[in-house]
């Protein structure tokens, strides 16, 4: 048995963590707490030495990237590590504290009823007018607890080590402030030896205290809804993987993720990356899965629809160090986690992934889903032991093949091992300027254009000058209503769309842009009646049949006259799918998402064609 395990439980260490991440083992940490201010102050050391710090990473952090947050104060806390050693999961749980954990009082602040009016909201206020694909509005359960947070933790701890399955990390991280106890199913970022994974779960199957029926994980696999969301969220980080690594990110999967109550899909996306892990760290604030994408306009809606701070609800629990190979991270996402305060406070925090498709019910039902473990191990609901003498899923033939034939619409690109990017040969370097219109759907753009060869820099809407000596313009995608002309962003891109077809020179335009581009031609914008947020459609495009991924409320309809500009008009809608002039082209779709099968290619042919006339 471990000695140090023994002394936190004697109470001979005021700041100390618990993790179990393998299942079976568990870490003792201890040492020393210490606030920073910002991701890059948190120290690392400089001998290999395996892990050296854990950081309590709070919402708040965000602001760091510039978003809009409110700011609760909850501090960026960390464990310096001193001592370490493992214990047996097994021997561990009989040695934690039984009992209860001592909570009493404790209710939902939302009601049931208001965050369906939430789920509603934002549904048709937010998604149908092009603010974005997804969001995750949290809702909390608060109470008060009698007695130590310390020996609470440990309790909570013990209940989930014993309940709860299939987390990637149950932990306990614990000072004389704060303690933060959860069952996590979800890594966030992690790096070792240069690789760097990041794990998309979303997606939710319910089965409260049973084992999921195969029948009803079949049903589940091939719900559209429940698909696309997950598509969703991939295409999210896949954004994170351009910005932090060399090659962009290769997308695993999917899988299943199998916990007590509930069981989810996921991916798993592998890059490589030289970057320090803490600009890994802070270019990755935060995961879609609890925030929504795009992420600066998500940040945006959280702040204006939740009241108050979210803590540390969203954040990371992040193990840095270094080994051999350099610098080491792992961090989950800080969800089914409980926050104790030294004051007697208890608050655990979720939200569910609203999509354009969400049931506000369903949605409602999910929430309490997803904190069911957590609310068990508090006393809240009666617990419930996991089923035992189950068959896994994976294992399940028609399983296996309903995970498989997701990626049979997917973009091969991102399912590939991508070779390193080569600029082209035989010719002078083709430079292009990506205006990133407040959506990292820039990063994917620039990492595709890298491969087609082109040297490519990539500017923020609002730094981008008038005209820019780039051989190729892309104005990138972006929330908002294209109609809204007096928002500034709005104004902004118009104006460079404007100035760039009166230069005459190669331009491409992607969704938003597109639709003001279309705008500029005369073509008039319309929103549609159910948004095309994060689906998937086969169009005619300039008479080839393609599968494409949109993400738009908004829509251009109607037709410009030839010769000089061709549209690609869908027969059913009027909706205009792409543009093509002298010198430009234009497409409502993202060519670089997930969702767009050929979507590489038919980039490649856009700048073949915007080019053709330098």
């Amino acid at each position: 048995m471990s000695e140090l395990l023994i002394e936190v439980l004697e109470g001979q260490h005021d700041c100390f963590a618990l993790l179990c991440r393998d299942g079976s083992t568990l870490d003792v940490l201890t040492g020393s707490a210490r606030e920073v201010a910002a991701i890059g102050d948190i120290p690392l050391p400089e001998a290999a030495d395996g892990p050296a710090v854990l950081a309590a990473i709070p919402y708040r952090q965000i602001g760091e990237r510039g978003f809009a947050c409110h700011d609760d104060g909850a501090a960026l806390t960390c464990l310096l590590i001193e001592a370490r050693d493992t214990a047996a999961v097994a021997d561990a749980v009989d040695l934690l504290p039984a009992g209860s954990p001592g909570l009493r009082a404790g209710e939902f602040t939302t009601s049931d009823s208001d965050y369906a009016q939430i789920v509603k909201q934002i549904v048709t206020d937010e998604i149908a007018h092009g603010a974005g694909a997804n969001f995750v509005i949290r809702r909390d359960f608060r109470g008060r607890i009698g007695g130590d947070h310390v020996r609470s933790a440990l309790v909570l701890l013990r209940r989930l080590l014993r309940h709860e399955v299939g987390a990637y990390w149950t932990f306990a991280f614990v000072t004389p402030e704060l303690a933060l106890v959860g069952a996590t199913p979800e890594r966030h970022v992690s790096a070792q030896a240069g690789t760097v994974l990041m794990n998309p779960i979303s997606g939710t199957l319910r089965h409260p205290g049973a084992a999921p029926d195969p029948r009803a994980v079949l049903e589940f696999l091939g719900d559209r809804k429940e698909t696309d969301e997950l598509f969703m969220v991939v295409d999210e980080e896949l954004k994170m993987m351009a910005a932090v690594c060399d090659r962009g990110g290769q997308v695993l999967g999917p899988y299943l993720k199998q916990m007590g109550n509930l069981t989810h899909t996921e991916y798993l996306l592998r890059g490589a990356s030289t970057r320090d892990v803490r600009d890994i760290l802070r270019a990755t604030m935060f995961a879609p899965t609890v925030t929504g994408s795009p992420i600066e306009n998500a940040a945006r809606i959280i702040h204006r629809y939740e009241e108050g701070g979210r803590g540390y609800y969203s954040g990371v629990l992040a193990l840095l160090g270094r080994d051999e190979h350099g610098q080491t991270l792992d961090a989950p996402i800080l969800i089914r986690t409980v926050e104790l305060g030294a004051d007697g406070t208890v608050k655990a925090s979720v939200g569910a992934t609203l999509v354009r498709a969400s049931d506000p019910a369903t949605e409602v039902a999910e929430t309490h889903a997803k904190l069911a473990g957590v609310l068990q191990a508090l006393g809240v609901r009666r617990g419930h032991r996991p089923a035992a003498g189950r068959t896994a899923l994976h294992e399940h033939a028609e399983i296996r093949k309903a995970l498989a034939a997701r990626n049979g619409s997917l973009a091969q690109f991102w399912l590939d091992r991508q070779p390193a990017c080569t600029p082209r040969t035989g010719a002078e370097p083709v430079t292009a300027t990506i205006v990133d219109c407040e959506d990292e759907w820039s990063a994917m753009l620039g990492h595709q254009l890298r491969h087609l060869g082109l040297t490519v820099r990539i500017r923020r809407w609002s730094d981008q000058p008038d005209s820019d000596p780039a051989d190729l313009l892309v104005m990138g995608p972006g929330p908002g209503d294209p109609t809204d002309a007096a928002e500034p962003r709005i104004a902004r891109i118009d104006a460079l769309l404007r100035h760039r077809l009166r230069e005459s020179r190669p331009l491409l335009a992607i969704c938003l842009s597109h639709q003001l581009l279309a705008a500029r031609l005369g073509l008039r914008l319309v929103r549609l009646a159910a948004p095309n947020q994060g689906s998937q459609h086969t169009i005619d495009l300039f008479g080839r049949r393609t599968t494409v991924g949109l993400y738009n409320s908004f829509t251009a309809v109607g037709a410009v006259p030839p010769p000089w500009v061709a549209s690609c008009v869908d027969g059913a809608s009027g909706a205009v799918h792409a543009l093509r002039g002298p010198g430009f082209a234009s497409v409502q779709f993202h060519p670089e998402s997930v969702l767009s099968t050929d979507g590489i290619e038919i980039l490649g042919e856009l700048v073949t064609h915007a080019l053709a006339g330098r």
